[in-house]
């Protein structure tokens, strides 16, 4: 993309901006990402300390997760394995562009994360729009997270406890709300409240592992599996075309690292669009690779009959799918506090936008209003995740939120950076991108609206 010569952040201080914009840009930053302040010459000087194997590697963490545990039951709604790869292999092409037109954008605004390049570019209304679907996307996932971790626990428990229980009754140390909630209390709530989280970033590559291993377990299981392992039915096709399209925010929720693509383009040694578009194609077909494994091996293996998380559908008593198990609580409680750390940062970039506080001003009541913050995230969190019990309805919500991360937003800064560009003649390139950026919003307004759609009227009122 050629870069043109006009300004692109000419709305970005309609509002009062506050001093401390820098600071709560740098709150935002990626655990596991090393950046140098920003400045112009920075920018341009490849001053960053990551190289484009590293930045690969950080993409495709930042991209893998619990959330390949639903793709075997998205293959099921999609209708068979060549519907399901099919879809995802016309989405990842979207989802690499966005990952390139987000890299374009930070360049040209001299922006580091991911929210303020969506501000510099757009102006306020998407930007305020952006930081509150980051806030409510965190929060859902938070929620996911939690009933990810009822699901293994119950699980496991179901294998430990052996001795006979009473018909109807179980008993109040193996109930799942007893279990999720100390499980929260003893080991996410402490994690969540340091102002810095920077120590997690150890703890997250054990939860790439993890995700790797559960992959294996999955392809393991389909090539040589269980005698009493027989799949229901294979679907060959999809019931209806609609149902294509609920098949999309699994796969939205899966890819969805744009929000943290950002800080990783600018730590790179050399932070070029033609290097990143590179690291990032790289990244997601890694991740392609996982995905797939994962959806075709367990959609084969159970058929129509495989549950939202695929782990549910094996034996309690199956030793290296307790270990799966054992990896993937081990993932979402240290996502958790990563995720709530991400959605607190908006939080608190709200707030002093709109009192005028810089944080050094604000230093005594920063720690109260983090404190409060925090268990009131942490509490709602919890007492949703207990009384949703299907993690399917949580990820078809949050899955089209995702979707705005991936087209929308992507698709605007682009339209918006090209209109701004200076000049005398549009060549060809120029209305081809400013189409492709209208043709990204309609596509992530439509998977957003019809996934929203149909988890309001289908899945929450079931």
């Amino acid at each position: 993309m050629a870069q043109g010569t006009g300004s692109i952040n000419s709305d970005y201080k309609d509002w009062e901006w506050s001093a401390d914009a820098g600071e709560r840009a740098r709150l935002l930053q990626s655990p596991s990402v090393e950046t140098v302040p920003k400045s112009g010459e920075s920018q341009g000087n490849g001053l960053g300390a990551t190289s484009a194997l590293g930045a690969v590697f950080i993409v495709v963490n930042a991209a893998l997760g619990a959330g390949l545990l639903n793709f075997p039951a998205a293959f099921s709604m999609a209708g068979g394995v060549a519907a399901g790869i099919a879809l995802q292999m016309c989405m990842l092409i979207f989802i690499i562009g966005g990952l390139v037109i987000l890299a374009y954008c930070s360049q040209a605004s001299n922006e580091r994360t991911y929210q303020e390049v969506v501000w510099a570019v757009c102006g306020k209304v998407p930007g305020v729009l952006c930081e509150v679907a980051i806030a409510v996307y965190t929060f859902g996932t938070c929620i996911a997270f939690l009933i990810i971790i009822g699901d293994q626990e119950d699980k496991i428990i179901a294998a430990l406890v052996t001795e006979p229980e009473e018909a109807g009754k179980s008993r109040w140390y193996t109930d799942r709300k007893f279990t999720i909630s100390i499980t929260a209390f003893l080991l996410i709530l402490p994690l969540s409240i340091p102002k810095e989280i920077g120590f997690q970033k150890y703890a997250s590559s054990l939860s790439v592992i993890g995700t790797w291993y559960v992959t294996a377990v999955i392809i393991i299981k389909y090539i040589w599996p269980d005698k009493e392992l027989m799949p229901v039915e294979i679907p060959t096709s999809p019931s209806t075309w609609m149902a294509v399209f609920n098949a999309m925010p699994t796969i939205c929720f899966g890819f969805q690292c744009h929000v943290s693509s950002v800080p990783v383009f600018n730590s790179m040694k050399q932070p070029e669009v033609k290097t990143w578009g590179a690291v990032v194609t790289v990244a997601m077909v890694i991740a392609l690779f996982v995905y797939t494994g994962t959806g075709v091996c367990g959609f084969l293996t159970f058929g129509a009959g495989v549950e939202q998380d695929v782990l549910l559908s094996y034996p309690s008593n199956d030793i290296p799918v307790a270990l799966a198990r054992a990896f993937i609580i081990l993932c979402v409680l240290t996502s958790y506090p990563i995720l709530h750390f991400c959605g607190r940062a908006v939080l608190e970039g709200l707030w002093l936008r709109y009192t005028g506080v810089t944080v050094e001003e604000d230093v005594v009541r920063e720690r109260r209003r983090r404190l409060l913050q925090t268990i009131s995230w942490f509490l709602l969190t919890l007492l949703l995740a207990l009384f949703i019990p299907d993690i399917g309805k949580v990820i078809s919500v949050i899955g089209g939120l995702a979707a705005c991360f991936i087209f929308v937003f992507p698709g605007l800064c682009l339209i918006q950076a090209k209109l701004s560009e200076i000049q005398e003649t549009r060549a060809i390139s120029w209305w081809a991108q400013v189409s492709y950026g209208v043709f990204m919003v309609t596509l992530g307004a439509f998977i957003f609206g019809q996934t929203t759609a149909n988890a309001i009227f289908v899945d929450l009122t079931a």
